[in-house]
């Protein structure tokens, strides 16, 4: 018997399978996380350098999302591949680097880990099949996202544009919903938050929110459907509120600093899109309409 067959007749090698491929993927998110916002950086610096028509700078050392090979950042030492197991290594080394002995972040080990709980949960929900992988796909696109909105409130086009296209993709198969409501779900995404950041400005003169937010809940739009949007904008707000005056309290700053928004919309998004159908019935019991 194949593996393909073992995870598709048992459910609990699927999950096993997933949680393994999760935390795998969460070590090469790490990566990501950490060098994509970089290469935005000398990105932007090359193009504005050419539009100011200034002389190029020296010819950087190759840095893209496979090199360098990953390095201490104390001690330039460099990661082994036995030094790079997802959590295992993190375990064996104590924290701490194998050279110059200084503190790993604990951060690498629980992205990690929440990557492979996470794989793990949705191939158990979802059973294995097409939709399991095509959520899979989202959850570590959300994931990387909102980590580096939260690090530099920055959501990067090279994740969410493809997304966006592969959810509207996905649904042409109608996996979550029907191609026309995925393409008015993308639409309207958009224009949702574009309408309440202009109306906003024009009111206060300020910006409440960055355009990648738009692109965001665009795609999550495309995914699924134009029906999963009041409740994901709902959650979202909900979350943003409670979360954000928790941080604001933790870090003790003014509650003029700005708050990615883009992590709680991926958290909403990412539970409509597995619960809304039962969300929104449940709530229509409740408030009597069923």
């Amino acid at each position: 018997m194949s593996l393909v067959e073992i995870m598709a007749s048992s459910p609990l090698a699927f999950a096993v399978c997933a949680l393994i491929l999760g935390l795998l993927v969460g070590s090469f998110l790490n990566v990501v996380v950490y060098r994509l916002p970089k290469m935005m950086l000398r990105d932007w610096k090359t193009q504005a350098r050419e539009v100011l028509e200034l002389p190029p700078e020296p010819t950087p050392e190759t840095f893209n999302l496979l090199l360098p090979h990953s390095r201490c950042p104390h001690c330039s030492h460099k990661i082994r591949a036995w030094e790079n197991l997802p959590v295992v290594s993190y375990l064996a080394l104590g924290g701490k680097c194998s050279s110059c002995k200084a503190p790993i972040s604990k951060r690498y080990p629980m992205v990690e880990l929440v990557c492979g709980l996470m794989s793990a949960f949705i191939a158990w929900h979802f059973g294995f099949g097409w939709q399991a992988g095509a959520v899979l796909v989202l959850s570590w696109g959300l994931l990387s996202m909102s980590l580096i909105d939260a690090d530099h409130q920055l959501l990067p086009d090279a994740i969410v544009l493809p997304l966006l296209w592969l959810g509207l993709i996905v649904n042409a198969f109608g996996l979550f919903a029907s191609l026309s409501d995925a393409l008015w779900g993308a639409v309207a995404g958009y224009l949702v938050l574009w309408t309440v950041f202009w109306l906003f400005k024009l009111i206060t003169g300020k910006e409440g929110m960055g355009y990648g937010d738009f692109k965001l809940l665009s795609m999550l739009g495309a995914w699924g459907g134009w029906q999963i949007l009041p409740l994901t904008i709902l959650l979202s707000s909900i979350v943003g509120a409670v979360l954000g005056l928790i941080l604001l309290r933790v870090r003790n700053v003014e509650t003029s600093t700005p708050i990615p928004f883009g992590p709680y919309l991926a958290i909403a998004g990412w539970i409509a899109l597995l619960w809304g159908d039962q969300i929104t019935s449940s709530y229509l019991q409740i408030a009597g309409f069923r």
